[in-house]
């Protein structure tokens, strides 16, 4: 019961922020971010990298493989400060609040159009499994019904979302964010203290290496950062650096800063504040671990849990209701800060690439507005049905994995269209559809045989990103850049420049 209702608290709070930030969004441009300053633009970015996955997913990490899980959360804080450093300057000074709106610089309208269908796939698939989460955390542990916990779930991020836009997302987030980490923190510090202090806890750490290395498991060195396996680690790092170049709930805040200087300065803030969390997350898994291998981690039902997967929500049962009320609504907090600025990217994305550059192009900044909302809304709608009919299919987690390189390897295109003056708009479209067939392709061939096509250590990842390049090359060769694109680059890179050079 007191769960519960620190639960509803939390949730009643949300909501009452997101609606009051609802009077600064009266236009199109404040619906989807303008002017927006470095504590806003960290706490909306930061709902991207700290989602559902952070927490419980990098928790199984920890029960599974030690504190190199801590690896997912440090590949976004590098790709995070990759694009501070590289493209920041060069994004902001563009003007568009879109990523396709920025590859439609280097490679036309057509590019916009595809580009924003694949991400807005991409940013569906995502917050889709971010509603699974959150159903399957109010099915676990309050006992509630998963699908009418998800409606209830995607109600109240849909109405403080279209209340108020990007500043209902930056203003929760900020209270996300604080919420998140102190819930993290305060479970990681009642876990150890259960086991019986730090020095306990390493003592019990090294037990269950014992044993792991007595039966031939490679896990056996739980304080390794690198346990988990190069390649997965490289996986991340590779995903994460091209990622966080392309992910529109990420770039989005940066996008609407009030400046060159606001953005950049975000982008490293944000970098150090994502990297850390992972730790605590994969310790809190650790902690399970030795919990599980004492046969103190019980369920409901008295039964000691194994299983890495249910480890964290089995954990939180097993503390005080106060803490654990507080710490769920911390894991909760971690899903709606990501939920949220996915929904408004990809309606961002449709309203503003589409429906304003294709379908609408004198609508009016009300019929902007509206339909800012609407597809907001819809996309709200889209990832809880689909996390309510595929919330039993095994096959999510490996559609989102796809869903991400193809989104890393989109910036590889991109990469084209700024370097090169070889890549036309025909091959970087016919690129990205290529790449996204790979991207999905290798990840049902893994599912279907158990192995990746070429090697183990061949990830999608690298699946998409190889596929990125060389079909990007092989297509220009094809459809070779016209004199009037070659004319429409040259000037617009001397318009980026002088922009740039203004900025500083």
């Amino acid at each position: 019961m007191v769960q519960l209702i620190i639960i509803i608290l939390y949730f009643a709070l949300t909501v009452a922020i997101g609606i009051y930030s609802g009077k600064k969004s009266k236009s199109s441009d404040a619906f989807v971010g303008a002017g927006m300053g470095i504590l806003a633009i960290v706490c909306a970015s930061t709902g991207e990298w700290l989602g559902g996955t952070a927490t419980t997913g990098v928790s199984e990490y920890g029960f599974n493989y030690g504190i190199s899980g801590a690896w997912y959360t440090i590949a976004n804080g590098i790709g995070t400060m990759f694009l501070a450093l590289c493209f920041a300057k060069l994004y902001r000074s563009i003007g568009t609040i879109t990523v396709p709106g920025i590859i439609q610089k280097f490679f036309g309208m057509s590019a916009r159009t595809v580009s924003s269908i694949l991400l807005i796939i991409v940013m569906l698939a995502v917050g889709l499994s971010q509603m699974i989460a959150a159903g399957k955390l109010g099915q676990s542990l309050l006992g509630f019904d998963f699908t009418a916990t998800c409606i209830v779930f995607a109600i109240i991020f849909i109405i403080y979302t279209l209340a108020g836009g990007m500043n209902a997302v930056a203003s929760t987030n900020v209270m996300h964010l604080f919420v998140m980490y102190f819930g993290i923190i305060l479970a990681l510090v009642l876990t150890i203290i259960k086991i019986g202090g730090w020095s306990e806890f390493v003592s019990q750490v090294h037990e269950v290496e014992a044993a792991a290395a007595a039966e031939g498991a490679a896990n056996d060195n739980y304080f390794n950062m690198f346990t988990i396996g190069m390649p997965k680690v490289s996986s991340w790092v590779i995903a994460s650096l091209l990622g966080a170049c392309t992910a529109q709930a990420g770039i989005q805040p940066v996008l609407a800063a009030k400046n060159v200087p606001t953005a950049r300065k975000a982008c490293i803030i944000t970098a150090f504040v994502v990297a850390p969390f992972g730790f605590f997350s994969a310790i809190l898994g650790i902690g399970a671990k030795v919990l599980s291998f004492q046969g103190n981690l019980l369920d409901t039902a008295g039964v000691n849990v194994v299983d890495g997967k249910a480890a964290l929500f089995t954990l939180m049962m097993n503390l005080p209701s106060w803490a654990g009320g507080i710490i769920m609504a911390s894991l909760l907090a971690a899903i709606l800060s990501t939920v949220s600025p996915i929904i408004l990217g990809a309606g961002t994305m449709f309203t503003k690439d589409i429906y304003q550059e294709r379908l609408k192009k004198d609508a009016t900044d009300k019929q902007v507005l509206f339909m800012g909302r609407v597809t907001t809304a819809i996309s709200g709608v889209i990832c809880c049905i689909g996390a309510i009919f595929l919330v039993n299919m095994s096959a999510v987690l490996d559609i989102v994995y796809a869903a991400y390189s193809l989104r890393g390897a989109l910036f590889i295109i991109v990469l084209f269209g700024i370097y090169t003056r070889f890549a036309s708009q025909k091959a970087a479209c016919w690129s990205m559809v290529v790449t996204a067939v790979v991207a999905v392709a290798w990840v049902v061939i893994e599912m279907a045989t158990g192995s990746y096509p070429i090697a183990s250590w061949f990830t999608e990842t690298y699946a998409a990103v190889a596929a990125a390049a060389i079909f990007t090359c092989i297509f220009s060769f094809i459809f070779k850049p016209t004199e009037m694109e070659r004319a429409t680059k040259k000037k617009t890179m001397d318009e980026l420049h002088a922009v740039m050079q203004q900025n500083g």
